[in-house]
């Protein structure tokens, strides 16, 4: 069976810095054809949708704190036309690049991811280009003036294509649903809407002008791989490639020889089992010759730290003697001569009655020898001076205890040296005896681990090898795959080109089926006088001869859901170049959730009916096709086809889409 063409979606993943956002669109693998969101009011069902459509191109995602705080790139796997790929944008200030890789989330592929730019969206090499390709709308260019021939043109965006996939809040029941109020924009969808059914104006030049654009693209394409053919073949051996095993294989390998060495350690040690006790006696030797000898270096730092204080202690001895003899030999002043005739005194100057018998003043002591400035010392000087022999009492007092201390220690230091050496001695009779015991035993399983790490780093390093060779070879599928797309397509559009019609009439057809469909989507929703219900060709949805703009806000509702959802049907019906799945935010708006309730439409219309339409319709025509609703309470009929129920309450798991940000419910999303 060939794969459908298009986009779905398969999971969204939100990650950041401690853990993961998730949102899982498939079921046993597969993509679940109808999907709904559902949950209680600002919990972040929305933000599903617009983060898939950031993932998808959009230019911003939603800002709010928890997102910003907790998220830091958005990741989105998708199918496109079959193939699982995943897109990665940052998250913060929107990105300008994705990173495309093949794969999955959880085994994404060897090869490196593709950086693909956002803008512009006309550039191959942008992400534009890519979803496009898969859309067969890759090339489409856009007249900014269709009656004129010699208009400019504009690429067509996946942009511009999301209006017919994302139907989002704002647009549901909205007066201007078709962008009346913006000329350009319902310009660009009138235009994309007939690109989508291969209707639009100057289809055959169009179409021309695709296939030269897609053959310049091919012939680019195909001289890429031919270099890398190239590059691959300079860098390989041939042969070696071709019989490489996969990378899988050899990790499986790596694998098998670790169990193998886990398996070998645990038989060693089952084999030398009894030895235990020969264990347990050098274990203990260890450890007293571990003791030994900390206390022999204990020691050896004591005596170290102790040598020098006493040497200290000696100088400071010294130095206390040296002022004993100072004091006696060197007195500052002996007077036997009179200092004004020169002539000898008949005794030296003494205090005689409080007074110096030389000058007769009086002395504040009653000392009898006076020396050189002992008169003029005040009494608090006196008092200070030092008391030399009771210094050299207790210094001599202190030099004798730290000697005593020093002599212990170097007695007890050669025992503490030959207690160490003993013990050491001991622990390596119990390491000989024990070596001894066990190396019969543990011999063999050596010489085989030996061999298993040896055959773990030949392993390693062919897995290294074979994963060099699988990128090498990701990148020539890749691509191949590229020139095999281009000429599928450009096959397609000269197959289209040969059939090409009356455009004006295949417009007509395609807009008479999709007011037909629209019509009959009225009726099954039970619209209250339902009575002309038709799409002109301008698009319009009108309904009892009024355009859907003078309707009431519940009536518009289902107005504007009934044009998507034809648009939509028809063009998978009619395989047309739709991405394939349709993205509906609030379908019950203005019907009893999020707005004011229009009374008339609510008591006529039940919900029950629209979700009961989509059943049936993907059941008998919608085979591959994808619907994702964000709705607050759906029906109980859809129960089965909820993927996710945010219930805003910190009791019921999960609180919302950033679950666990349940702080306050200004900040919830």
């Amino acid at each position: 069976m060939q794969p459908l063409p298009g986009i779905r979606i398969r999971r969204l993943r939100l990650a950041g810095i401690d853990r993961s956002y998730d949102v899982d669109f498939t079921k046993d693998q597969r993509v679940h054809n109808l999907s709904v969101v559902a949950g209680a009011f600002s919990s972040g069902k929305t933000a599903v949708l617009e983060f898939i459509a950031y993932g998808l191109g959009a230019k911003k995602h939603p800002r709010h704190p928890e997102v910003l705080r907790k998220v830091r790139s958005c990741l989105l796997e998708v199918e496109l036309s079959g193939e699982p790929y995943v897109i990665e944008r940052s998250v913060g200030e929107p990105s300008k690049v994705a990173f495309v890789h093949r794969g999955t989330l959880d085994r994404p592929a060897p090869s490196r991811p593709e950086s693909r730019p956002i803008d512009p969206p006309g550039s191959p090499e942008s992400l534009s280009a890519l979803l496009l390709g898969h859309c067969k709308l890759e090339g489409v260019q856009l007249r900014e003036a269709p009656t004129n021939r010699e208009s400019r043109t504009d690429p067509l965006s996946f942009r511009d294509l999301m209006v017919l996939a994302f139907l989002p809040n704002e647009r549901v029941a909205d007066r201007n649903f078709l962008f009346e109020n913006e000329f350009m924009r319902k310009h660009k969808l009138k235009q994309v809407v007939d690109v989508v059914f291969g209707v639009h104006d100057d289809r055959a030049v169009e179409l021309g002008q695709r296939i030269r654009e897609l053959g310049v693209r091919l012939n680019h394409a195909k001289a890429e791989l031919t270099a890398a053919r190239a590059f691959v073949q300079e860098q390989s051996d041939p042969p070696s490639l071709a019989d490489a095993l996969t990378p899988e294989s050899y990790e499986r390998e790596v694998a098998e020889i670790n169990e193998q060495l886990r398996v070998l350690d645990a038989e060693a040690q089952a084999g030398t089992g009894f030895a235990g006790r020969l264990r347990q006696d050098h274990k203990r030797a260890a450890q007293n010759s571990s003791r030994a000898a900390g206390v022999l270096r204990d020691c050896e730092t004591q005596l170290a730290r102790m040598l020098p204080l006493r040497a200290q202690y000696a100088d400071d001895l010294l130095k206390l003697g040296m002022l004993t003899e100072a004091r006696r030999l060197f007195d500052p002043l002996s007077i036997t001569t009179c200092p004004a005739c020169l002539n000898r005194l008949p005794a030296p100057p003494s205090a005689e009655d409080g007074q110096c018998s030389m000058c007769r003043h009086d002395l504040p002591h009653r000392d009898e020898d006076l020396t050189l400035g002992s008169a003029d010392l005040s009494r608090t000087v006196e008092e200070s001076r030092l008391d030399v022999a009771a210094e050299i009492r207790s210094t001599k007092a202190r030099l004798k205890e730290i000697t005593t201390y020093i002599e212990g220690l170097d007695v007890s230091l050669a025992v503490l040296k030959l207690q160490a050496e003993n013990a050491a001695l001991d622990e390596e009779q119990a390491a000989a005896a024990l070596d001894e015991a066990t190396a019969p035993s543990v011999s063999p399983f050596l010489a085989a681990r030996d061999d298993l790490h040896r055959r773990r780093e030949e392993a390693l390093r062919r897995l290294q090898h074979a994963e060099s060779s699988t990128k090498l070879h990701e990148g020539l599928s890749r691509r191949a795959a590229t020139v095999e797309r281009h000429e599928a397509q450009i096959t397609r559009l000269r197959e289209e080109l040969e059939r090409l019609g009356d455009v004006a009439q295949d417009r007509d057809r395609v807009i008479g089926r999709i007011s037909g469909r629209y019509g009959e989507l009225l009726r099954q929703w039970r619209y209250p006088k339902l009575s002309q219900p038709i799409i002109d060709t301008n698009l319009t949805p009108f309904v009892r001869g009024d355009s859907y703009r003078e309707a009431s806000s519940g009536a518009r509702t289902l107005l504007t859901l009934a044009w998507q959802l034809a648009v939509f049907e028809v063009a998978v019906e009619t395989s047309a170049a739709h991405p394939g799945f349709l993205m509906i935010d609030s379908p019950q708006k203005n019907l009893g959730h999020g707005g004011t309730l229009d009374a008339a439409i609510a008591d006529a219309i039940a919900i029950d009916d629209f979700y009961r339409h989509l059943n049936t319709w993907l059941a008998e025509h919608g085979d591959g096709a994808q619907l994702i609703i964000v709705d607050n309470s759906p029906p109980d009929l859809v129960e089965d086809n909820v993927v996710v129920r945010f219930s805003r309450n910190e009791d019921r798991p999960p609180y919302g889409l950033i679950d666990d940000e349940t702080s306050t419910e200004e900040d919830a999303l």
